[in-house]
């Protein structure tokens, strides 16, 4: 054999060498540990109920599910009718009985007129006695007629205090109408996507009762469970990859561990096997911006080592 041959044939041993050690290579890199994942567990969201905050008929209830809500967007309103004509009853009856108190009132106006004048009179004789100009008699006689009018006025509000009384009692229930009026209009408190509509326009509805599921799904929290080897391994605000299937590949997430929980629990029924489910294992909530395609309870996967 030439030199020339048996220096090519070297050549191609070292780069069959060389492939076989770049393919090793790539397998074990690519692979965590047995190739099987850190952690399995479903997407989830803050779901949030809104109730209705009053009784009646629903006049307008504008949504359907699968709707992405703003903050504070108006979605309909409660009947108000009966609280409307229940205000203007009691406006009138405040009327009726502040034309009832008003020559009680106008009296007290006096006395307090009266009072304001002799208080002045009390002022100037007491700067007349500082100047010798004035007698203690006046002095007495202004301060003996200014405790008389205050005990004129403490009278005339005693004999008045059921009917102010009566008017604060009616101001307080004017305000409490006002509230379940205000609270008739059906207001949504957070931007999210509608999950569950549960009323539709014309029904009667009560406080209390549901009338649709929301969510906010810009971003899922994955809820997976690790094993106490793990738990070294990882700390809140680290970057992961979760994977998702995706026809007969896996599609990968950018995620960041948002939550881990300090007691251990026996791990849930719907992850993996009989004998993984009585294992001790520690919950883990993932941060995971959507694209649209994560959904409540889809299944998925957490990977530790995100190199890919």
């Amino acid at each position: 054999m030439s030199l020339k041959e048996n220096r090519n044939r070297h050549m191609k041993k070292d780069k069959y060498i060389l492939g076989l050690g770049i393919i090793l290579f790539t397998m074990f890199s690519c692979e965590n540990d047995n190739g099987k994942a850190d952690g399995y567990g479903n997407f989830e969201a803050t779901e949030i109920t809104i109730s209705a905050e009053n009784n009646g008929k629903l006049m307008q209830f504008n949504l359907d599910e699968g709707d992405v809500l703003q903050k504070e967007q108006f979605i309909g309103y409660i009947d108000t009718v009966p609280l409307a004509l229940k205000r203007e009853q009691l406006a009138i009856f405040k009327a009726v009985i502040a034309s009832k108190s008003k020559g009680v009132l106008s009296q007290i106006n006096v006395l307090n007129a009266k009072l304001k004048t002799a208080n002045t009179n009390k002022t100037r004789v007491q700067n007349l006695i500082k100047d010798n100009a004035g007698t203690q008699k006046q002095l007495d006689d202004v301060s003996g007629e200014i405790d008389v009018i205050r005990n004129q006025i403490r009278s005339v509000e005693i004999q008045n205090a059921p009917v102010v009384n009566e008017l604060k009692s009616i101001d307080v229930q004017l305000k409490q109408i006002d509230d379940q009026i205000q609270k008739s209009k059906i207001v949504n408190p957070l931007y999210g996507t509608v999950l569950t509509k549960y009323a539709e326009p014309n029904e009667i509805t009560a406080f209390g009762k549901p009338l649709y599921k929301i969510a906010d799904l810009t971003t899922m929290q994955l809820r997976v469970y690790i094993s106490e080897t793990q738990l070294a391994n990882i700390k809140i605000g680290q970057e992961v990859t979760v994977k998702i299937d995706n026809a007969d590949s896996m599609k990968s997430y950018k995620g960041k561990i948002s939550w881990i929980a300090s007691e251990a629990e026996f791990t849930p029924k719907i992850i993996q096997t009989k004998e993984e489910r009585v294992a001790l294992v520690y919950a883990v909530k993932v941060d995971v911006k959507n694209d649209g395609s994560l959904k409540i309870g889809m299944p998925a996967e957490l990977w530790l080592n995100t190199a890919e």
